[in-house]
C-alpha cells in the first residue's frame, strides 16, 4: 500500500459518515412550525410524515409543493395540533428510520480498523528493520552497463601512457582471443597511484564507458561497518556478483582505506580492516585471468598500501597519474572550457603556462572562478583578465576587504613583500616574480608570487639556496628599514627551517653530514611508526643543528648584501607597493634596474608627480621617501 493510501481511507471512511447527515433534501421548502400549522387549518396540506427520531417533518401541500418543518420532540405532536389535523383530513404517517449496516457497523469498524493497521505498521517496521541486518553483508558496488557510458576516453585530456595501459584492460575483455594466440596474460589488477585531483576516478570512469561489460564501482569505506565480518562478507558477495556477470571490471576507489598494512593497528589480527583485506587477497588469488575479471583501484597513499597487495598476480601494474605537464594542462583547460563563453583574448596556452603544478581539479576549478568572476562583472563573454583574477583568488586566496590597516603597519607591509620581490628579481635561479600585493589575501596580510618559467622536476641545490634568500627577504627588508623585526615573517622561518633541514637529513646536501639520509620524522600514521626511534646519535643530531643554523645564517647574510646592493630598487618598489598597492612581475624588474642606475625614490615619485599631476598626496609619498632613504644607513633605534 502507498503511503497515501491510508490517508485515502480514512478520508472515505469520514466522507461516509459525515456527508449523509450534511446532504438536505432537495426540491422541498423550509418553512417554520407555526406557518405549517397556519396552512393545515386553512386547509392547504394534504399529507404529512413524521419521523419519530428527530422529529422533521415532511408533507405535499394541495398545490402538489412540498414542504418540509421541524416538530417538537418530546411526546410527539400536541393534541391540538393533532385535532386540528384530522379535522382537516390530512394524512399522517409515522416513521422510525433503521440504520443501515454500514452505518450501524462503522462505529465497531473504525477502531478495529485503526488498531489493525497499527500492528501491520509495527510488522512492516520490523520486517525492513530484519531485512537490513540481514543484508548487511551484501556489497554496496554499483553496476553500470554499456547502456549508461557516461565517461569515455575524449573526455580524458593528456595521460596518453596512463590511457594505453587502461586501453589494454579494456582492449583484452572485448577481444581476449589476441592476447590468447600469442600466449600474453592481462594483469588482474590495476592500481592508479597519484595526487588527489589528477582524474584517477575520472579514469576509471571512462573504462565503464569503453569497457562494453559491467561495471563495478565500489569505494574502500562502503566495506567498513561496526560488525567485525561485514567487510570480509561484503568482498565475498561483490566477487560472487562479478563472476555472475562473466566479464567484468570492478573498480576499487581510494583502496587504501582497507588495504593497509597489516599487523600495523592496534586491534591485531581480528581487526575488521584486516579481515576485509585478507577476503579480498582471497578473493583475487581464487579466479583467474581467463575468467575476464579485471580489478582497478586508485589510490593516493600507496606507501601504506600492504605489500601482498602489491605483488604479481594481484595488483601486479602500478600506473602513476602525476600532476599535468603544461600541454597536458592545455588540454584539460580546453575539455572543461567547452560549455563556457571565452572571449577571443583568452589564450588557453597561457593560462597553462601560469598554472605550474595544478591538478585536474584544480584546472577545473579555476575555469569556474573565472566564469564567476565574469558574472559578478556583469560580462557577457569570460575575459583573460578573469583567468588571471581566478588565478590568484586560487593561488593566493580571496582578498579580506574589511581588514583596515594602519600607515606604519601597511609601510612595514611594503619593505617586506619588496624585499621578497627584489631578492626574486635579482638572484639568477629564483623563479620570476609574477605579482606583488599588500592587500590582505587569505591569511596573509601580503603576497608575493613567483611562477616558474619551465616545469621543474629535478632542484638543483643553488635554486633551493636561492630560495632560502628569497624567503629571508622580507625580515631583512625590515631590519634594513626600519631597524626592528616584526611577526609578519612567521611563515617564511619556518618554511625556511623545514627545507633547510632537509637538504641536510634527506638530501645530502652539506659537506659534515656527506651522503646520508634519515627521512622526515613526521607525525605517526601507521602503528609499526608507533615504537619509532631515532636511527642517529645525539652527536649526529647536534651536527644536523648546526648544520641547519649554518645554511639559514649565510643564506641570511646573502640576502642582506643582496638588498643592501639594490637599496634604491628596494625603496622604488616598496613606494610603488603603497601607491598602487599591486604591482606585477614586470614592475618589479623595471624599477630594480631604475634602482641600479642610482635612481631613487625621491627622484621616481617626483618624476610620477610631474607628469601626472598627483598633488599633495604624491608629495607626501615623496618626502617619506627621502626621509627613508636618507636613514639606510643609520637604522632608527628599536622601540
Amino acid at each position: 500500500m502507498p503511503k497515501w493510501g491510508l490517508w485515502a481511507l480514512l478520508g472515505l471512511t469520514l466522507m461516509i459518515v459525515v456527508l449523509p447527515s450534511l446532504l438536505s433534501p432537495t426540491g422541498s421548502e423550509k418553512i417554520s412550525y407555526s406557518e405549517f400549522m397556519s396552512q393545515v387549518r386553512a386547509g392547504d396540506v394534504e399529507s404529512i410524515e413524521v419521523d419519530n427520531t428527530n422529529g422533521s417533518i415532511e408533507g405535499d401541500l394541495d398545490n402538489g409543493e412540498d414542504f418540509r418543518t421541524t416538530g417538537p420532540l418530546d411526546g410527539g405532536l400536541p393534541e391540538a395540533d393533532q385535532r386540528a389535523l384530522e379535522e382537516q383530513g390530512v394524512k399522517v404517517k409515522y416513521k422510525t428510520p433503521t440504520p443501515g449496516f454500514l452505518s450501524s457497523i462503522l462505529p465497531f469498524l473504525i477502531p478495529v480498523a485503526i488498531f489493525v493497521a497499527f500492528f501491520w505498521f509495527m510488522q512492516r517496521r520490523a520486517q525492513s528493520q530484519m531485512g537490513g541486518i540481514m543484508s548487511i553483508g551484501r556489497s554496496r558496488a554499483k553496476t553500470y552497463s554499456t547502456e549508461r557510458p557516461g565517461t569515455t576516453f575524449a573526455d580524458v585530456a593528456g595521460y596518453d601512457g596512463v590511457k594505453q595501459d587502461i586501453k589494454e584492460v579494456v582492449d583484452f575483455l572485448k577481444t581476449p582471443e589476441r592476447f590468447r594466440e600469442i600466449g600474453a596474460r592481462i594483469p588482474k589488477g590495476v592500481l592508479l597511484v597519484g595526487p588527489p585531483g589528477t582524474g584517477k576516478t575520472l579514469i576509471a570512469r571512462a573504462v565503464a564507458g569503453e569497457a562494453g561489460v559491467p561495471f563495478l564501482s565500489v569505494t574502500g569505506s562502503d566495506f567498513m561497518e561496526m560488525f567485525v565480518g561485514v567487510g570480509a562478507s561484503r568482498v565475498r558477495d561483490l566477487f560472487q556478483s562479478a563472476r555472475k556477470l562473466g566479464k567484468a571490471i570492478i573498480f576499487v576507489d581510494e583502496i587504501d582505506s582497507i588495504g593497509r598494512k597489516r599487523g600495523a593497528g592496534l586491534g591485531g589480527g581480528h581487526d575488521e580492516r584486516e579481515q576485509t583485506l585478507n577476503q579480498m587477497l582471497s578473493e583475487m588469488d581464487g579466479f583467474e585471468a581467463t575468467e575476464g575479471i579485471v580489478m582497478i583501484a586508485a589510490t593516493n597513499r600507496p606507501d601504506i598500501l600492504d605489500p601482498a597487495l602489491l605483488r604479481p598476480g594481484r595488483f601486479d601494474r602500478q600506473v602513476v597519474v602525476p600532476l599535468p605537464e603544461a600541454s597536458e594542462r592545455q588540454a584539460i583547460l580546453r575539455v572543461h572550457s567547452k560549455s563556457k563563453r571565452l572571449s577571443p583574448d583568452v589564450d588557453l596556452e597561457v593560462v597553462a603556462r601560469g598554472t605550474p603544478g595544478m591538478s585536474g581539479a584544480d584546472l577545473a576549478n579555476l575555469v569556474n572562478e573565472a566564469a564567476l568572476f565574469a558574472v559578478r562583472a556583469g560580462e557577457q563573454e569570460i575575459f583573460m583578465r578573469h583567468f588571471e583574477m581566478a588565478r590568484d583568488r586560487v593561488l593566493m586566496g580571496q582578498r579580506r576587504e574589511s581588514m583596515a590597516l594602519a600607515d606604519k603597519e601597511k609601510e612595514a607591509i611594503a619593505y617586506h613583500e619588496a624585499g621578497h620581490a627584489v631578492a626574486a628579481a635579482v638572484l639568477p635561479n629564483a623563479d620570476p616574480v609574477h605579482k606583488v600585493t599588500i592587500l590582505p589575501i587569505g591569511m596573509a596580510l601580503g603576497v608575493t608570487q613567483q611562477l616558474p618559467v619551465d616545469e621543474k622536476h629535478l632542484y638543483r641545490q643553488d635554486y633551493i639556496e636561492d630560495s632560502l634568500v628569497v624567503r629571508m627577504g622580507g625580515r631583512i627588508a625590515e631590519d634594513l628599514v626600519f631597524g626592528v623585526i616584526s611577526t609578519g615573517a612567521n611563515n617564511d622561518l619556518v618554511g625556511s627551517t623545514e627545507l633547510a633541514r632537509k637538504m641536510v637529513r634527506e638530501w645530502g646536501m652539506s659537506e659534515r653530514v656527506g651522503p646520508m639520509a634519515w627521512g622526515s620524522q613526521g607525525a605517526v600514521f601507521l602503528g609499526d611508526d608507533l615504537m619509532h626511534t631515532r636511527d642517529y646519535s645525539d652527536e649526529t643530531a647536534r651536527v644536523i643543528d648546526e648544520e641547519v643554523e649554518r645554511i639559514l645564517r649565510t643564506q641570511e647574510d646573502r640576502c642582506r648584501v643582496v638588498l643592501k646592493e639594490q637599496r634604491n630598487g628596494l625603496d622604488l618598489v616598496a613606494r610603488s607597493l603603497l601607491e598602487h598597492e599591486t604591482i606585477d612581475g614586470s614592475e618589479v624588474y623595471r624599477l630594480v634596474a631604475l634602482g641600479r642606475e642610482g635612481r631613487t625614490a625621491v627622484e621616481e615619485f617626483g618624476e610620477w608627480r610631474a607628469q601626472d599631476g598627483r598633488g599633495e598626496g604624491s608629495g607626501r609619498l615623496a618626502d617619506e621617501a627621502a626621509v627613508t632613504h636618507a636613514s639606510a644607513e643609520t637604522p632608527r633605534p628599536r622601540h
